[in-house]
């Protein structure tokens, strides 16, 4: 039986509350070994000890050592922003996405009015499941300028592959669309939010701020950008003629930040 819309949020808030806790000093190491084991996260990448992260959900968050991701120094490269598992790759043609198995959704609903002067026909999507045992930081993928952020009310349906191959999910989540100029052109970042991942924070941008920057902000490639609280989606979209998803990179692959994902014209 479907779980109703009131409900979802419910579990969401119930499981965010949680993941904030504190927990004991003597419990963080075995917890979090734990969870590892459960979800395969690598713990030899995290930066500092493990019972420095006072609860679960700031272990979601963690950092990685340095040089843990290093960024392909390719000019020619587009860098994946995530560490995550390729959901769909796809042209964008007719306003629409391949979401999963022939379901498809409109580019305009899900940018929600952001880029509405950008010509996204012919151009490329990457659709990237992040998932619990990932990086959950989302870092650029080209040094640009964020010009727009905004916020969009919506769902908080699971983004797992059964729940997307049934429905459409990702233009009606919860989600935040950020626009970037790049030397190469435009670049729009859709982070879509969850079942229990109602929480995305964006590096010097206040939740209540939505639309276009007061100042733009400069982000090199590989820098931080945002964070989700727990794992979920991301789609990047870039316009016609400006880069292509690479001919190896095929659904379900997994990619780590800074590794390239497509290659520009």
């Amino acid at each position: 039986m479907p779980m109703s819309t009131p409900l979802r949020r419910a579990l969401s808030l119930t499981v965010g509350w949680l993941a904030d806790r504190r927990v004991p000093h003597f419990l963080r190491g075995p917890l979090y070994r734990g969870f590892a084991r459960f979800t395969g996260a690598d713990l030899s990448e995290v930066r500092g000890p493990l019972r420095e992260f006072p609860s679960l959900g700031a272990f979601f968050v963690r950092r990685l050592n340095p040089g843990a991701r290093p960024v392909d120094p390719a000019p020619s490269a587009l860098v994946s922003p995530v560490d995550a598992r390729v959901q769909t790759l796809c042209r964008i043609e007719e306003d629409t996405i391949l979401q999963a198995k022939g379901h498809a959704y409109s580019v305009r609903d899900l940018l929600a009015g952001v880029g509405a002067d950008v010509d996204l026909e012919g151009g490329h999507a990457w659709t990237l499941y992040l998932g619990p045992k990932d990086y959950h930081r989302i870092h650029a993928p080209e040094t640009a300028r964020l010009q727009e952020v905004r916020w969009v009310r919506g769902c908080r349906y699971s983004v797992a592959a059964k729940v997307l191959d049934r429905r459409r999910v990702l233009d009606v989540n919860e989600r935040c669309v950020l626009r970037m100029e790049s030397e190469r052109g435009p670049l729009l970042l859709v982070l879509v939010g969850a079942l229990n991942v109602g929480r995305i924070r964006v590096q010097g941008v206040d939740a209540t701020d939505s639309g276009v920057l007061r100042e733009e902000r400069k982000v090199q490639r590989g820098e931080e950008l945002a964070r989700f609280e727990l794992g979920s989606t991301i789609v990047l979209l870039t316009p016609p003629g400006m880069a292509a998803p690479l001919s190896d990179l095929v659904p379900d692959a997994p990619v780590c930040l800074g590794q390239a994902i497509g290659r520009y014209s």
